[in-house]
């Protein structure tokens, strides 16, 4: 199995004062070929398990392992690299940089890795045909709707053809209509090399998964596993 995420006695508390934990010793492991879902109340620890699966935060406990790399909180430049590699991220408010058109911040990402701009730029207009978006390719992010917003955002996290697909309540703040086109696009993107992990509210969504996991409290409970 080449591509993978284990995590081992995850736990992660932001007061150390404190006994409460948003994460409490939880292990699983993401295989790929799959999607998974992760629905809960606020505060149970969906958004936290999503940061420290994209490594942008660090666990209190336990390790994370991905694709036989055991992260290691302290070596920024080589996390940072896999992120950029095999993790492509989607949020719920798109996350796009205001001052850049659709096209910039598509391809933006991947020049950062191949320093070769024309290529990225290429590469970034195929996406964003792909994605029905061509015709904003120029505008920037406050002269597009929230759900063409958000399909330049799916994009921008495929530049770099990732692996780890990590998505937190993508379409939580847009009408049925756009979030059932949101996930739409979002199941195309299944192959059999590839994780797709995402939080959300709607149960609809979630049962679409192959396995759904409900958290509550910092653990995590797998309530629906498709074979």
């Amino acid at each position: 199995m080449n591509n993978y995420i284990k995590i081992k006695n995850l736990t992660k508390k932001y007061d150390k004062s404190k006994s409460t934990k948003v994460l409490d010793d939880v292990s699983f492991n993401f295989e790929p070929g799959k999607t998974y879902s992760i629905m809960g109340p606020s505060g149970s620890g969906k958004s936290t398990l999503l940061n420290l699966l994209s490594i942008i935060d660090n666990p209190s406990a336990g390790s994370i392992e991905i694709s036989s790399n055991k992260i290691n909180p302290n070596n920024i430049v080589e996390n940072d690299l896999i992120r950029a590699k095999k993790i492509g991220i989607i949020y719920q408010d798109k996350n796009l940089l205001s001052d850049f058109t659709a096209l910039e911040n598509v391809y933006l990402p991947n020049l950062l890795l191949s320093k070769k701009k024309q290529e990225s730029v290429k590469l970034a207009k195929k996406l964003i045909k792909n994605l029905g978006m061509s015709a904003r390719i120029n505008h920037f992010p406050n002269e597009m709707s929230g759900g063409e917003n958000q399909r330049i955002a799916i994009a921008r996290a495929l530049i770099n053809d990732p692996d780890i697909i990590l998505a937190d309540e993508p379409t939580g703040s847009l009408d049925t209509d756009n979030a059932k086109l949101i996930f739409k696009i979002l199941f195309n993107l299944k192959n059999k090399n590839r994780i797709i992990i995402f939080a959300t509210h709607n149960r609809y969504f979630a049962n679409m998964a192959d396995c759904k996991i409900m958290m509550n409290d910092g653990n995590m409970q797998i309530i629906d596993a498709k074979t």
